[in-house]
Formats: structure tokens, C-alpha cells, sequence
């Protein structure tokens, strides 16, 4: 990921963040708040460590005020719309001459809601599925799993979410080859895919 503009964010992510409807209205630049949660996706520093002085002036805003956000976005489902909206106004860069889905457990040393121990990785672990285009490039993540679960687990739901997304987002999954690795070679599984 590199440089992200603000007039990027303004365009494709603020548009399509919840904001309180009665009551308190927020006077911080909610451009600058997206941009410190993307600084903060990008090099995994503590939410205490972001640098809020490149953005906002001294004493204005606090580390627990960009968490506050981040977290509610994350919880009212607006980062989910900024995705289907960055896949609606991109389709056409994506390319669906074949699909890959794959699974990938990440270490979760510090816990979390859905971890759980994975005996090859000798830690804790989220699993988490991935549906990529030809070119690789991540189209839909489905919700995170227990670690100790493999691929099958509760796949039928969780490929469904998926395509639901892709769907909202108007990209049409007609024709597509899926490739997956054996670790995804069941009678269930492929009947549901098919079907879609």
C-alpha cells in the first residue's frame, strides 16, 4: 500500500462512514481520522504511537479518540460498505478468468474474539478465508474463525457471505473457475460452489 491521498479517502472511504444522526456531531475532519487508522493498519504500531500531530494540531485529539472510531466503524458494518463500494466503482479492474480461495492462520499471540490454538503454527491462531482474482489481489475476506478450525469449518456459510458481498457489490461470478488448494476437497463444498 503506498501513499494514500487524502482527496482518495474523501472520495471512495469518508462517503460511506456512519456518522450520528441526532445528538453530537462531530467536528473532527473524519478524512484525517481514516488516515490515521490507515497509518496504523499499514505499520502495525500501537494505537498510542500514531503520529496525531501530522494531522491534527496539539491536544485536539487523542490515540483513544481515533480507536473510538475505528472500533465503531468495524462494528456497524461501514468498512464493509467501503468495500463494496471500492469493488463497485473498480470491477473492471478485477479479473475473473479464474478465482483462488485459500485460508491463512495468523498468529494471534495476544488473544482476541476468534482464536483459538493451531498445533502446526505452536501458537494461537485466527483463520481466516480469502477470495483473490487471477492477479491475486484480495476480492472478499470472510469473517475470522477460531484457529484451531481447518478451511472446512462452517465453509458453506461463510463462502455464502462472500458471494453476498460480491453480489451487492454487482460482480458477477457467472463462469468463473474456482481454484482451492485439498484442504478445501469436499462433496459439500464443491456442490454449493457450482451452484453459484
Amino acid at each position: 500500500m503506498g501513499v494514500i491521498s487524502e482527496n482518495k479517502v474523501r472520495e471512495y472511504i469518508v462517503p460511506f462512514l456512519s456518522v450520528g444522526k441526532r445528538g453530537f456531531k462531530s467536528k473532527l475532519c473524519l478524512t484525517k481520522v481514516m488516515l490515521l487508522i490507515l497509518k496504523r493498519l499499514k505499520t502495525g504500531c500501537q494505537w498510542r504511537e500514531l503520529s496525531i500531530k501530522e494531522y491534527f494540531d496539539d491536544g485536539e485529539v487523542c490515540w483513544q479518540t481515533i480507536y473510538y472510531y475505528f472500533n465503531k466503524w468495524s462494528q456497524d458494518g461501514s468498512f464493509k460498505q467501503v468495500w463494496i463500494n471500492l469493488l463497485q466503482t473498480n470491477k473492471q479492474l478485477i479479473d475473473l478468468s479464474t478465482a483462488q480461495l485459500d485460508g491463512s492462520h495468523t498468529p494471534s499471540k495476544r488473544g482476541g474474539e476468534s482464536v483459538g490454538y493451531q498445533g502446526r503454527k505452536s501458537c494461537k491462531t485466527s483463520n481466516t478465508l480469502i477470495l483473490s482474482d487471477n492477479n491475486g489481489t484480495p476480492i472478499c475476506v470472510g469473517e475470522p474463525q477460531n484457529g484451531k478450525q481447518n478451511d472446512l469449518f462452517d465453509i458453506n456459510k461463510i463462502f455464502r457471505q462472500m458471494l453476498e458481498i460480491l453480489e451487492e457489490a454487482e460482480v458477477s461470478l457467472e463462469g468463473v473457475f474456482l481454484n482451492a488448494d485439498p484442504g478445501f476437497d469436499s462433496n459439500s463444498f464443491k456442490k454449493n460452489a457450482a451452484k453459484k
